[in-house]
């Protein structure tokens, strides 16, 4: 018989898989980056500001294709978008700098801590703002659009088209769909969606609220194949976007963000236990957009 998760307004006392998946996950992962990364690194910082848009210092013909971005499809749902695509995070320079690799947290969805998604008729889509299946409720709150573009390291950060992203986040009072009290029936904020030619994928939803103990975020786990995906296979990357300060600051001031409202200011982006042993320098979002227009958050994942 399994258990109910503590409420994510409180710190989850298991919130990563311990040491040895870390260990694990570091050593398969970011141990290729590191090395290999090692002489890209200095550019890469000095190339872009965190949370900014890439400097002209790397305006090759690459990172000119690979800066595109394509404007998601319009939902009934998300009845406000910002009118800017979203910007890359960093330069093609940071070539060779792969996602950190983060924990999937205690409310993945993904078949590894209870229930599965992945699995679900009805799981791909681009809007994921209200659950699908047998319920169709609507997570409610600022619209928010969210692009990734997959670059692949070990082609020289080629666009990677066909791979797969799963991606999921709380609600604006900083609850999981499938896991918490009075939720357990729902899947909304959950959705894959496949890279296209450029190698980007584009959810629409609501801004994530916060909770104590966590930096607002929104995760993700990246496959090989959009099969790969829906069958819950093996995972090529899992990692979190950060969301910036000044935009958490705008929507929390916004009604329904109460919750999150009294929550932001008890964690700090280097006080968090996901962010906090580099700032999230590779996973701070690119933001555009206002609370009238609804916002869009853009990110460059290497892996």
């Amino acid at each position: 018989m399994t258990t109910s998760p503590p409420l994510p307004h409180e710190p989850h006392p298991n919130h990563d898989r311990g040491l040895e998946f870390d260990l694990a996950t570091l050593m398969s992962r970011r141990s290729l980056g590191l090395f290999f990364g090692a002489g890209t690194a200095a550019a890469a910082l000095a190339a872009c500001t965190p949370g900014g848009s890439a400097s002209g210092a790397a305006t090759t013909a690459a990172d000119a294709s690979s800066s595109a971005t394509t404007t998601p499809t319009s939902s009934a749902s998300v009845s406000a978008t910002p009118s800017a695509s979203p910007t890359l995070t960093r330069a093609i320079a940071e070539c060779g700098v792969e996602i950190p690799q983060e924990t999937a947290g205690p409310y993945p969805g993904d078949g590894s801590n209870g229930p599965n998604a992945l699995t679900a008729s009805g799981v791909v889509r681009q809007d994921i703002t209200a659950s699908f299946g047998t319920s169709t409720t609507k997570a409610e709150g600022i619209p928010l659009t969210v692009t990734l573009t997959l670059l692949d390291n070990a082609n020289g950060c080629k666009p990677l088209a066909g791979a797969a992203v799963y991606a999921w986040h709380c609600d604006r009072d900083g609850k999981y769909s499938m896991y918490d009290a009075g939720l357990e029936k729902e899947n909304f904020l959950r959705g894959v969606q496949e890279a296209d030619a450029n190698g980007q994928v584009s959810f629409a939803t609501i801004y994530p609220g916060a909770y104590n103990g966590r930096w607002p975020h929104i995760h993700f786990e990246v496959f090989e194949s959009m099969s790969n995906a829906t069958a819950a296979g093996q995972v090529l990357a899992v990692s979190q976007i950060a969301m910036t300060e000044a935009a958490c600051n705008e929507v929390y001031a916004t009604a329904g963000y109460e919750a999150s409202a009294r929550n932001f200011p008890n964690t700090t982006l280097t006080s968090d236990n996901v962010f906090g042993d580099d700032g999230g320098i590779h996973q701070l979002a690119t933001m555009s957009g206002s609370v009238a227009r609804g916002y869009a958050a853009g990110l460059n994942v290497t892996v």
